[in-house]
């Protein structure tokens, strides 16, 4: 025996399929705009791409040696070099202490900041830590080496995290 729905309940029904459509389509579209995700806030990497990338460093051997202010050296110099060379930037020096850094990384004027910080930094409410890419052994404890960026930059931060991953403990 097949039962028929009253014609009021199909009417009702058919009113909603352009709500349904409407709503599917709606979704799809918010899909598409998260493709975007992570997103930089200031532009940071598209800006560092075929331009500069601003780095901070301050000295702490053997990770980074500001001695020659004109050519640092150190293991984190050359892993910011082939990250700046990944990009095809060129990179812009500032040397300073790690105050003066993390301040020039909350207010926007550096990309990024090496010399050796672990994660334990206590300077993570002025700037954004990657995951930590090199472990070392320090007095029978485990160092996690990061390094920092300008906060809400998550694009960038992903590239960069993205890169250490496959080249942080090659340094």
């Amino acid at each position: 025996m097949i039962r028929q729905l009253p014609s009021r309940v199909l009417s009702t029904r058919r009113r909603n399929i352009p709500a349904i459509i409407g709503g599917t389509l709606g979704v799809a579209v918010l899909l598409a705009g998260c493709a975007g995700i992570p997103a930089d806030v200031d532009g940071t990497l598209r800006r560092a791409q075929d331009g500069e990338l601003r780095v901070g460093i301050t000295h702490n051997p053997p990770w980074t040696n500001t001695v020659n202010s004109a050519a640092p050296s150190g293991r984190d110099v050359r892993l910011v070099q082939e990250f700046a060379d990944s990009l095809e930037a060129n990179i812009v020096w500032t040397v300073g202490s790690e105050s003066i850094l993390t301040d020039q990384l909350h207010n926007g004027s550096l990309d990024v900041a090496i010399g050796g910080f672990t994660d334990d930094t206590p300077w993570t409410d002025r700037a954004a830590i990657t995951a930590p890419f090199r472990e070392e052994r320090v007095d029978g404890n485990t160092k996690k080496h990061v390094l920092l960026t300008v906060l809400g930059e998550n694009q960038f931060l992903t590239t960069l995290e993205t890169f250490l991953l496959e080249h942080g403990d090659d340094q």
